[in-house]
C-alpha cells in the first residue's frame, strides 16, 4: 500500500512541477512580447502598445 501512495505523491508532485514551468514560460514569453513591442523600432507597432496602455488605463508617461 505505501508504494500506491508514494506514487502518487510523485505524480502530483510531477503534474505541479510541470504546471509552474509553464507558467514561467508563459510569463517569459509575455514579458518578450511586452518588451519587444514596446521598445520596437516600428512606429506603429509601438504606437499601438502605446494605445493599449491607455485604454486599460495603465500609466506610460
Amino acid at each position: 500500500m505505501n508504494g500506491i501512495s508514494t506514487s502518487a505523491s510523485s505524480g502530483a508532485s510531477s503534474a505541479a512541477r510541470s504546471l509552474l514551468l509553464q507558467l514561467a514560460a508563459a510569463a517569459a514569453l509575455g514579458l518578450v512580447v511586452l518588451y519587444g513591442v514596446a521598445f520596437a523600432e516600428s512606429p506603429v507597432a509601438h504606437n499601438a502598445a502605446h494605445d493599449v496602455r491607455h485604454v486599460t488605463v495603465k500609466p506610460c508617461h
